[in-house]
């Protein structure tokens, strides 16, 4: 079976990694982790307009309709440049949510917005219990969400049932904006006093398991661009920093750590590619392989951007060099779905049942 991407698929991500090596180079993740705006919304819209928002959404509903395998590769991109942008929240979420369990109304009414750029989305998940509904309006707490502030649509899971409900931003939704780790990525408080809301899907929770399956294979695309550009960077400097009279390269302390960076970098991979043949053919493997690439992918990310700061020794450490953004987004993209330990409890729980089937 051969889980490589095709050469059209190659030259997609090719022409994706060009477009942010020019207008999302660090500079701009700085510019955001420095500056007022959530976002790099000029990135955003870039996005849009070559169609990547719109990349697995039908072309009936304002998309090109691509596929799965191509999200991947621009998830790749995007995690490789740090992109300051809600793509995950908007498009392995949101837009999931509404293709797998919206009626045709709503997804007429939201998907050719979100393909085009002029509307965002974030996912209020299960981290609280406080959200209600009562005659159609959404009441309750929400204490952390990715995205928040930018978001003009939500998509919550509320009610006595935990069902799945439509909230747009505005009338009776607060926001509170939040700082974390990463200060490139948005995050927020919200409270809903009263919003009105609607109904997408019942058995929220079930359903929202589904979405992260499918989502977590998406993020550990991301993560892999991550890791292998931090890897990439430690090696170009230890191949550019001279000490005592040789490249730091030739030190065999950095090469074993850059070696162990490699493994768990490409281990991740070979994770990531088979976790995309599950993703696009909706195999029943879908729980154990995305477990599986999550799982391998968090840990490669976490390990490539910490010892790059260690390759990079005592200036790793300043702000001036770009290895803290690396470790900053390692660290928040390791909780977006659910941390580690939750995620390795789910590949355990996936591989009896991939021994029985």
């Amino acid at each position: 079976m051969n889980f490589d991407f095709s050469d059209d698929q190659k030259l997609l991500a090719d022409q994706v990694g060009k477009y942010l090596d020019d207008s999302c180079s660090s500079a701009t993740v700085r510019k955001v982790l420095d500056g007022d705006s959530p976002m790099a919304q000029d990135v955003w819209q870039g996005l849009a307009d070559m169609g990547l928002l719109g990349t697995a959404i039908p072309e009936n509903y304002g998309g090109t309709g691509a596929g799965y395998l191509e999200l991947c590769l621009v998830a790749q991109a995007l995690g490789a440049h740090l992109a300051p942008v809600p793509f995950a929240q908007t498009v392995y979420l949101v837009t999931e949510c509404l293709l797998q369990f919206g009626d045709d109304a709503q997804k007429q009414k939201w998907l050719p917005q979100i393909a085009s750029g002029s509307v965002n989305a974030s996912l209020v998940g299960p981290q609280t219990t406080s959200l209600v509904v009562e005659g159609g309006k959404l009441s309750g707490h929400a204490e952390f969400v990715s995205d928040g502030s930018v978001a003009d649509l939500f998509v919550v899971l509320a009610g006595v049932e935990q069902a799945l409900y439509i909230v747009e931003a505005g009338e009776g939704v607060g926001v509170q904006t939040l700082e974390t780790i990463d200060l490139s990525r948005d995050a927020a408080a919200l409270t809903f006093d009263s919003a009105p809301c609607e109904h997408l899907a019942g058995d929220g929770v079930a359903k929202l398991e589904q979405i992260n399956n499918r989502a977590a294979v998406l993020m550990a695309f991301e993560q892999l661009g991550g890791a292998q550009s931090a890897l990439q960077m430690a090696v170009n400097y230890s191949q550019e920093r001279f000490a005592f009279g040789r490249p730091i390269a030739t030190f065999q302390a950095l090469k074993h750590m850059m070696a162990d960076m490699y493994v768990a970098m490409k281990l991740a991979e070979n994770n990531c590619y088979y976790a995309a043949w599950a993703l696009q053919n909706d195999a029943p493997e879908l729980p154990l392989a995305a477990a599986t690439a999550r799982v391998g992918a968090t840990q490669a990310f976490q390990l490539c951007a910490r010892d790059n700061i260690q390759v990079h020794g005592g200036m790793g450490f300043t702000w001036e060099f770009d290895c803290h953004l690396y470790y900053r987004r390692s660290n928040y993209l390791a909780l977006e779905l659910g941390g580690l330990t939750e995620w390795e409890g789910k590949l355990v729980a996936a591989l009896p049942l991939a021994a029985s089937a």
